[in-house]
């Protein structure tokens, strides 16, 4: 098994780490200064950004498949060391049009959407024109099983007619945010539990689409992208902007998923690479009891503890990608669930041990410590929490060994 990055990639990581350096970490706290006075809206940083990164031609690395001239067609493979880059900070991703939900969404309308969806949604995503949201999860049920999604959307003549309520819809607080694919139920009657829903296209601007309010993430509102507490109430849009059909709603969810779960996976070790980073500088540069915490044997075995579980999950997270692009995302969702496992426990691990170490200034606002630790351990929910995957990836081991051993 090759995990030798190709030239091309080789060329890329050092272009991203080059920007990283010139461009993202000198400018983390303007971010948050402009953040601070207008939270919702995008950052004058982040849009100078994308315009160098597009210049530079980091722009759209996530999307497998070329589309036109505005995506390489990277493998997974080829995109997970610079997803990893780009996970060192939480905006980054934003900056080479690889955050989400907005790279799930283009991945859904590139693969599922027709030609009128990709004209009018895809192409200003790809350019970076517009935000986008993916609304699925519920307050009122257990949103991990995508089966229970209480959403209606009934057909009425030419439309059809939506009323529901979603939480935490990452980026639709975003005043860039113009398009929502929602998830809900068009045939609730439907035996097959898994064909009862749909995704529709819903602009944000439709009438009776209501922001009710940013939810909070262990106190962060994540300002600029948010994650909006949405009501629906008797919206109405066209039927021509159901994705793929009626019934269709859980396939798409389920290839959507797996490019994001390993995407997250990916930033993950790129937070942990970074928190690791943090945390040797500060055991070298602090003094406590008369020496360098570095000379504490305990610190050194943190360090050490460290350096092993993110080459573990990195290792994995690439054989993931790889098989991802050589046998597919369905072939592959033993190791994709193993990774959504334990990448985001090792990032909050790690991160953890370099919060101890920073002391009290760990916990604070002059660090991306806290911050990242509340997104590592909010990751532990998100596509999937951790139990669903043990469970699916258990059955899935023990099936398995039913079948050898007869």
């Amino acid at each position: 098994m090759d995990f030798e990055y190709s030239p091309k990639v080789q060329e890329l990581l050092i272009k991203v780490r080059r920007f990283m350096d010139e461009f993202i970490y000198p400018n983390e706290r303007l971010f948050h200064q402009e953040v601070s006075e207008n939270p919702w809206q995008t950052p004058h940083i982040i849009t100078r950004l994308k315009a160098k990164a597009k210049e530079q031609g980091l722009w759209n690395l996530f999307l497998p498949v070329s589309y036109g001239a505005i995506s390489p067609g990277l493998s997974n493979l080829e995109y997970a060391p610079l997803a990893e880059e780009m996970g060192k900070v939480m905006w980054a991703p934003e900056v080479f049009n690889c955050a989400a939900p907005d790279t799930g969404n283009m991945e859904v309308l590139a693969k599922y959407g027709n030609q009128a969806q990709k004209k009018r949604w895809l192409e200003p995503l790809l350019a970076g024109d517009i935000r986008s949201a993916f609304a699925m999860t519920e307050p009122e049920v257990a949103s991990c099983d995508a089966t229970n999604i209480e959403t209606r959307m009934t057909r009425d003549g030419d439309d059809y007619l939506i009323n529901g309520r979603k939480f935490y819809i990452s980026g639709a607080c975003r005043k860039s945010c113009e398009i929502l694919i929602v998830m809900g139920k068009t045939d609730p009657d439907n035996p097959n539990r898994y064909q009862q829903q749909s995704q529709i296209l819903v602009p944000t601007n439709t009438p009776g689409v209501k922001i009710i309010r940013p939810m909070k993430v262990f106190g962060y509102d994540d300002a600029p992208e948010g994650h909006a507490e949405i009501l629906f109430e008797n919206v109405r849009v066209p039927a021509e902007n159901l994705i793929l059909g009626e019934g269709r709603g859980f396939e798409i969810a389920q290839g959507r998923l797996g490019p994001g779960r390993i995407h997250h996976c990916m930033r993950s070790v790129g937070a942990a690479q970074r928190a690791l980073v943090l945390m040797c500088e500060r055991a070298n540069q602090r003094i406590a009891f008369g020496k360098p915490l570095a000379k504490q044997q305990s610190v050194r075995e943190d360090i050490a503890k460290s350096a092993c579980e993110i080459e573990q999950v990195r290792l994995l997270t690439l054989k993931a990608a790889q098989k991802m692009d050589t046998v597919g995302n369905k072939a592959a969702k033993d190791l994709i669930s193993m990774i959504k496992i334990v990448a985001p426990n090792m990032a909050l691990k790690v991160i953890d041990r370099a919060i101890q170490i920073h002391g009290a200034a760990g916990v604070g606002q002059d660090h991306f410590l806290a911050h990242m630790y509340a997104g590592q351990r909010c990751l532990r929910l998100a596509d999937g929490p951790d139990q669903v995957h043990m469970m699916q990836l258990g059955r899935n081991l023990a099936q398995q060994a039913l079948t050898n051993r007869d």
